[in-house]
């Protein structure tokens, strides 16, 4: 070992990622920088792999993508300053849409706060910055301090609602020796999970026995309790519709299951005329819902692992404080043993499918083709495009929670592919969920770079590219207020060429039957591979021949 490899052989950064690898994390994603190499140091050694992504705010979406997989936080190493500074959006979007995030970054060392002297990356205050839109951001004065973050932020992410930290550790303490024995650094026991107050559990068991017309709601807090609920709703007989963050948390095809369509009038409908609405891990916001709140008519019983969350946006008359599947698991132990007879829910998909279907034909029909050429058991990824949460998010039925990734409240561009990326990293090496990621051109322009971060890895990847033009749903916002369209018709580039250039294999869907030959293709081919479907052909679906494209970027 040399001499500079024996200095820093167990550095504060080391701890740090040890601790990290003992809880199972195996992928980190960042870029390396001149203040924080001594956490990518020991990243082989630990077995950890490194994405390195073109851009810090792909590192945070493509560790949300991990994560969403995996069931493990997703990890992202800055450099100080502007790295840090690169990842805000993802981390307000793992805020805002409660998905859990570990962000480690370097600082000024001790000492050297609020100096304004001009050293590299110099910044005001890293801590209260990301503080402001983090669960908490915490500034470490020692090696014992940064491993003990590491567990605190564990905790968190396992018992409690999962939202993004942040690690800074000053550059003195992060090279430094660490005096942390090993045994500090092993991963601590996951408490039981909470099952929530007794009497509350019993009293909603019984209203839910009592109830003519039960109704389940989930949300993304319930996504690992599917199973449980799925018990629960055939016990009751009781339709199950979902947000987007909780999709497929009851298969799809499931006969109770009403999809992640709550956002639509006839699937909110149906939960606002149950005689007890049961609202498992949501808080039930206007982003998820499209609508100012859920007027429900019934008794409601809430279940979150928040307290905070019990009476956010819609009142409870039983709330439960817990975790949503242990808690249904109680819920279960109370039912009879026969179960009620399903509830036919003919007439209420016939309401959604119909609601879907008028909201814009057009982009519907392209989302219907794209379903259909689609892999049952595909990842996809979705950006804030009208592709995916006007059409594909309705039309697309999944078996399995977090096969859609998406930032629903959030609504940030730039998402779909790096957590797309994300995704297949946390695929076996060797087979594995196929991933695809449906973007708008507007959207995949925030994140293209990400392209070459695919190549990379050597990664199978499909991007699909909805090109029209640019902004056309702002665009069609402005028209609507009168405003003469300004900023939103936008120079676009060759995508094929574009995709060849960067070493992927580009493909072009010139009419409507391209599109399901070149998708199949696409993924059967492996690699990474774009296919572009330009607006013109998008126009001439015969069916929808007359209607206005207003898909977003």
């Amino acid at each position: 070992m040399s001499d500079i490899a024996e200095q820093y052989a167990d550095t504060t950064g080391r701890a740090v990622l040890e601790t990290v690898r003992n809880y199972g994390v195996t992928a980190v994603f960042g870029i390396p920088g001149t203040h924080n190499l001594e956490l990518y140091r020991p990243l082989a050694e630990l077995g950890i792999r490194a994405v390195t992504n073109r851009h810090e705010q792909g590192s945070g979406y493509g560790a949300d993508g991990w994560a969403r997989q995996t069931g493990l936080p997703g990890v992202v190493i800055t450099t100080s300053g502007p790295g840090l500074q690169n990842a805000m959006s993802a981390i307000g979007t793992a805020f805002c849409e409660s998905r859990p995030l570990l962000v480690v970054s370097p600082g000024v060392a001790i000492g050297a706060e609020f100096r304004d002297v001009g050293t590299l990356h110099e910044t005001k205050d890293a801590t209260a910055m990301v503080g402001a839109i983090a669960e908490w951001s915490r500034r470490v004065t020692s090696a014992t301090e940064a491993v003990e973050a590491v567990h605190d932020a564990f905790s968190l992410f396992r018992t409690g609602r999962p939202r993004p930290v942040h690690i800074e550790i000053p550059l003195d303490i992060l090279e430094a020796p660490a005096d942390v024995p090993a045994a500090d650094r092993e991963a601590r026991p996951l408490p039981a999970p909470a099952r929530g107050e007794a009497a509350a559990v019993r009293e909603a068991a019984e209203r839910l026995m009592d109830a003519a017309r039960p109704v389940i709601v989930a949300g993304g807090g319930a996504t690992r309790a599917g199973r449980a609920i799925t018990a629960l709703a055939e016990g009751l007989g009781a339709p199950v519709v979902t947000t987007l963050n909780g999709k497929a948390t009851v298969d799809e095809h499931h006969p109770l299951s009403l999809g992640s369509n709550l956002r639509l009038e006839a699937a909110r409908r149906v939960a606002e005329d149950a005689d007890v609405l049961l609202v498992l891990g949501s808080k039930l916001g206007e982003a998820e819902l499209w609508a100012p709140r859920l007027e429900a008519r019934g008794a409601v019983i809430r279940v979150d692992i928040s307290a905070a969350q019990l009476h956010k946006n819609l009142d409870a008359a039983v709330g439960i404080v817990g975790d949503c599947a242990a808690v249904v698991e109680g819920l279960l132990a109370a039912l009879p043993d026969e179960p009620r007879r399903a509830r036919d829910l003919t007439a209420e998909r016939a309401a959604i499918a119909a609601e879907t279907a008028a909201i814009l034909p057009e982009t519907v029909a392209l989302a219907e083709a794209i379903a259909t050429a689609l892999p049952p058991d595909a990842i996809v990824a979705g950006d804030s495009s009208q592709i995916i949460y006007m059409a594909l998010a309705n039309v697309l039925c999944q078996s399995r929670p977090h096969s859609l990734l998406y930032t629903p409240t959030y609504a940030t561009l730039g998402y779909g592919l790096p957590a797309a990326i994300g995704a297949r990293v946390a695929q076996p090496a060797e087979g594995g969920r196929p991933v695809v990621a449906v973007v708008g051109d507007g959207a995949l322009m925030f994140c293209v770079n990400e392209l070459a971060t695919a190549l990379e890895q050597r990664l199978d990847l499909t991007v699909v590219c909805v090109d029209n033009g640019g902004y056309a749903e702002i665009k069609q916002n402005e028209v609507d207020r009168g405003i003469r369209p300004v900023g939103v018709d936008l120079v676009q580039p060759d995508w094929v060429a574009l995709a060849n250039a960067f070493g992927a294999t580009g493909r072009r869907a010139q009419t409507p039957d391209d599109i399901a030959r070149a998708l199949t293709e696409a993924v059967s081919a492996g690699g990474v591979q774009l296919v572009h479907i330009p607006q013109d052909a998008r126009a001439r679906h015969p069916e929808t021949e007359a209607s206005t494209p207003r898909d977003e970027s």
